[in-house]
């Protein structure tokens, strides 16, 4: 089996579990958002990184899927809620559940896909197969990501009022945010194989690096990329004063003048394209662009040294191979 065999393999096994997923039809005010969200696709990287993990690990990525599904729905369950925080009218091109329903369906509906991703984990529990020390490691590495993710979004709603903030913080918010579900991702397909703790380290530590390296790369295409890939209007995050990996390091690197025309930006969104053509300028001309995309592949390639402990497999050469296509992602 070559590497695009057997992603379409991993990717039709996720997918075909999906359609599995049967939520009761009643009430519909719960289920029918759920099932919306749940059509609207996505790029399904979590689960497919929990397949990984474990085939990284010398186990059957088949026995991650239950893993992979609570990871999903937590995921969901997540951009639910950060919808109404958002107040955002889309999500992946369609209206968002807020707009479709309301904030309340929202919640609830959301709630209600964290309660069935703890269904799926269930799994692991009812399972002989699988021993009390593994189940209970899975529910740790979930709870954890959990926890994280709400720290993160907690954080990225403080960084909204401060006036300034430090790369510091920044890196620890999308570390919570971002990478800590598909770190989470990668650790509990290693656990489904029974990992070593070494193993789960390195999958743990590898999953953080890519997951930081996604979110910053995020913030570079909201201002460089091809709005019509992208699904956003060029500079989204400048139009709503957001503070993002680039504006932070043009606030540590700018001059006088560009700091306070960066800092009206962050205190008062703008509205115009002008506007967003200025901080886009001032990007260009301080080289933030071009030293985020340095960063961006100094994440993927400490990622890549975390790869080194795991034996040579076709789940390595998918991974090696898929971190590539992430690198000169495009939306």
């Amino acid at each position: 089996m070559n590497i695009t065999e057997s992603q379409k393999e991993l990717k039709s096994l996720i997918h075909k579990k999906l359609r599995e997923l049967e939520f009761p039809e009643r009430p519909h005010s719960l289920y029918d958002p759920v099932r919306y969200t749940l059509s609207l696709g996505g790029k399904r990287i979590r689960p497919y990184f929990a397949l990984i993990g474990c085939g990284l690990c010398g186990g059957e990525p088949e026995n991650a899927l239950p893993a992979g599904m609570a990871i999903e729905l937590l995921h969901n369950f997540t951009l639910l809620h950060d919808d109404i925080m958002d107040a955002a009218d889309k999500r992946r091109g369609k209206d968002s559940v807020f707009k479709k329903w309301d904030a309340s369906t929202a919640i609830l509906s959301g709630d209600a896909m964290y309660a069935w991703a703890f269904e799926q984990l269930q799994y692991y529990g009812n399972d002989d197969s699988f021993t009390k020390r593994q189940y209970a490691l899975i529910m740790d590495i979930f709870l954890e990501s959990a926890r994280n993710v709400c720290e993160g979004q907690a954080y990225d709603l403080e960084f909204e009022e401060a006036e300034m903030v430090s790369m510091q913080n920044y890196l620890k918010m999308i570390r919570g945010k971002t990478a800590a579900l598909i770190s989470a991702s990668f650790k509990m397909g290693g656990a489904v194989a029974s990992g070593n703790d070494r193993q789960l380290r390195n999958l743990q530590e590898f999953g953080t690096e890519i997951g930081t390296a996604f979110q910053i790369q995020d913030d570079l295409l909201d201002v460089i990329a091809d709005p019509e890939k992208f699904g956003k209007k060029q500079g989204g995050d400048i139009i709503e004063g957001k503070k993002t990996y680039l504006s932070i390091l043009s606030l540590e690197s700018g001059n006088k003048e560009e700091t306070k025309i960066l800092k009206n930006v962050l205190q008062k969104p703008v509205s115009g394209k002008e506007d967003v053509d200025k901080i886009i300028d001032i990007y260009t001309s301080l080289g933030v662009i071009e030293k985020t995309k340095a960063t961006i592949k100094h994440h993927y390639e400490n990622a890549l040294e975390h790869l080194e402990v795991f034996e040579s497999s076709i789940y390595k050469d998918d991974i090696i191979d898929y971190l590539n296509k992430l690198i000169n992602r495009e939306y």
